[in-house]
C-alpha cells in the first residue's frame, strides 16, 4: 500500500511563503499520479493541485493559480507544494494523494488511492 507523510506546514502572515513536502515509504509513486488537497475548518475538502506522473503536466485550483508550484523528484520519492503570496483563506490542513493512474484527468478523486495525515498550515492576517 505504502505510506505518505506531509511536512512543512506552520504559521505564516500573509504574504509569506511556505514549502510542503509530501515523501513516500514502503513503495513508489513515481509511475502515478499525485495531488495536493486542504480542508478547513467547518469546510469540506477542495482540491489544491495535482501532476502527473512524471512531472510533465500540472493542475490548479483557480484559487491557488499563479501562487502555487507543485512539482515532484521522483528520485527521491517526494512531491512538493511551493505556496507564495499565502492569503488567510488559504488556512487549512493540506494533504497529499497518490492515484492508481499515471495522470490526473478525469474523476481524479476517484483513483486516488493512498492519503497522508495532512500537515496544518496557518495564514494570520
Amino acid at each position: 500500500q505504502g505510506q505518505l507523510v506531509e511536512s512543512g506546514g506552520g504559521l505564516v502572515q500573509a504574504g509569506g511563503s511556505l514549502r510542503l513536502s509530501c515523501a513516500a515509504s514502503g513503495r513508489t509513486f513515481s509511475n502515478y499520479a499525485m495531488g495536493w488537497f486542504r480542508q478547513a475548518p467547518g469546510k469540506e475538502r477542495e482540491f489544491v493541485a495535482a501532476i502527473t506522473w512524471n512531472g510533465g503536466t500540472t493542475y490548479y485550483a483557480d484559487s491557488v493559480k499563479g501562487r502555487f508550484t507543485i512539482s515532484r523528484d521522483n528520485a527521491k520519492n517526494t512531491m512538493y507544494l511551493q505556496m507564495n503570496s499565502l492569503k488567510p483563506e488559504d488556512t487549512a490542513v493540506y494533504h497529499c494523494a497518490a492515484s492508481r493512474s499515471p495522470y490526473a484527468t478525469g474523476d481524479f478523486y476517484r483513483t486516488l488511492e493512498v492519503w497522508g495525515q495532512g500537515t496544518l498550515v496557518t495564514v494570520s492576517s
